[in-house]
């Protein structure tokens, strides 16, 4: 399993999944996609490339999906998609590529507005990487 949703109230809540900080990454952009465009009409007809920068996990998960929700609502870019390179030298740093398209309000399920710490958490479990992640709708 990559990811899942969670029942949330008034957000949208996900939980992710990878062997590795690189699958967590690739997982959480694929339900951040997911969570609010339908992929199944999205054209996918561009290439987008995505470099962010922390001092640990939690923020460069964090940084990442920022960097998504700025392209969702600049761009109108969503993907279907993405590679990432996680590296470490002092600092994390993740690099990537995301396949998608324009995204047109037809295909938009609901719109997010941020990224939000609450309940936000980055952790390994029994070798496995897991995200809780909630976005404010």
């Amino acid at each position: 399993m990559k990811f899942r949703f969670i029942d949330h109230t008034a957000d949208v809540a996900f939980e992710v999944y990878g062997s590795s900080l690189k699958e967590l990454i690739e997982n959480a952009t694929l339900a951040f996609y997911e969570a609010f465009v339908d992929l199944s009409k999205l054209k996918v007809d561009t290439e987008k490339s995505l470099e962010v920068e922390a001092d640990s996990p939690d923020y460069l998960l964090f940084n990442w999906l920022n960097e998504l929700l700025f392209m969702f609502e600049t761009d109108f870019f969503a993907g279907k998609e993405v590679s990432v390179e996680v590296k470490e030298n002092g600092i994390l740093k993740a690099k990537g590529r995301i396949r998608g398209g324009r995204i047109t309000p037809e295909i938009v399920k609901t719109e997010p507005k941020a990224i939000t710490f609450h309940k936000f958490k980055v952790e390994q479990r029994n070798g496995k990487w897991v995200a809780f992640v909630i976005v404010d709708i």
